[in-house]
């Protein structure tokens, strides 16, 4: 099953989605829509399921938290994790460098429900992919228009039952920066 990945469009549907996004079976928006009529374009891709930004009002009936499951792994998709991103980074690298494992690390992943094998996010604008506990954090960066110098890109999970393979789709013609994609083995992932 293929799963795109979008946040941070803030009012803003970028015409290569329909292009970049065809054919998947799902489309996830981790928040700062910005408006209606951006959802309603995804839907022309695909079924769309979104969670609410900062940026979006509660009057948008958009939930803060929502989780789905594929081939019987569940994704939680929140728009701000409960730490900054650049936390996040520094405990992923730490872990791969046989890194003790602490108790905020604990906490932080214990806040996510146990079941939940990846968490797609966004707010930061930043793409990023990486392996922490035994779960998946992965944001697609931003598909709004061109904030800060960040690349603007969506996201793509491929899933099934031996795992979830995360890439990333940039949407300029010079998209400098991008992650490489991750793979998360069903059978688990990196200590914390």
């Amino acid at each position: 099953m293929k799963v795109a990945v979008i946040s941070d469009t803030h009012g803003y549907f970028d015409p290569q989605l329909s292009l970049l996004l065809r054919g998947t079976d799902e489309v996830l928006h981790t928040g700062d829509v910005g408006s209606e009529g951006v959802l309603d374009q995804l839907r022309a891709i695909g079924p769309v399921h979104a969670v609410r930004g900062n940026i979006d009002s509660p009057a948008s009936g958009l939930p803060l938290t929502l989780t789905r499951t594929y081939s019987g792994i569940h994704i939680c998709m929140v728009h701000e994790l409960p730490e900054g991103q650049a936390t996040l980074q520094e405990r992923a690298s730490l872990a791969g460098r046989g890194g003790k494992p602490t108790e905020p690390c604990r906490r932080f992943l214990e806040s996510f429900p146990k079941e939940c094998r990846v968490v797609v996010f966004g707010h930061s604008h930043e793409p990023c992919a990486l392996l922490l506990g035994d779960k998946l954090f992965f944001n697609p960066g931003s598909a709004g228009k061109k904030r800060f110098s960040l690349p603007r890109c969506c996201g793509l999970l491929e899933i099934s039952p031996e795992g979830v393979k995360g890439t990333f789709l940039g949407l300029e013609r010079y998209n400098q920066g991008l992650p490489e994609a991750v793979w998360m083995p069903s059978g688990g992932v990196t200590a914390c």
